[in-house]
């Protein structure tokens, strides 16, 4: 059974930081891409950031210079570190992982991230 599960979210006010894990199981995670995705309400879902299998990474550019995707193929985990965090950052952040041979794809279950004074 694959599971996702994601921890690290929380209230934190403008400027602070956070940092997001994802552990994996169920999967050869080392061989997946890995994603950060964020939902606002009323909003789409939104790609934030990816970690390629080679350790490439991308972000949305609204994060450039403030988050930091990275990954740990020996604990199987992947980490999104947040900083200078803004208020219209808030969103419930979903980790994703993507086989591009297999086209298999799985979802965490999410974790609240709100910024507010």
């Amino acid at each position: 059974q694959v599971q996702l599960v994601e921890s690290g979210g929380g209230l934190v006010q403008p400027g602070g930081s956070l940092r997001l894990s994802c552990a994996a199981s169920g999967i050869s995670f080392k061989i997946y891409h890995m994603g950060w995705y964020r939902q606002a309400p009323e909003k789409q879902r939104e790609l934030v950031a990816t970690i390629t299998r080679d350790g490439s990474t991308s972000y949305v550019d609204s994060v450039k210079g403030r988050f930091t995707i990275s990954r740990d193929n020996a604990k199987n985990t992947v980490f999104l570190q947040m900083n200078s965090l803004k208020p219209e950052d808030t969103a419930a952040y979903y980790c994703n992982a993507r086989n591009s041979w297999s086209n298999n794809e799985y979802w965490g279950q999410g974790t609240q991230v709100t910024v507010s004074s």
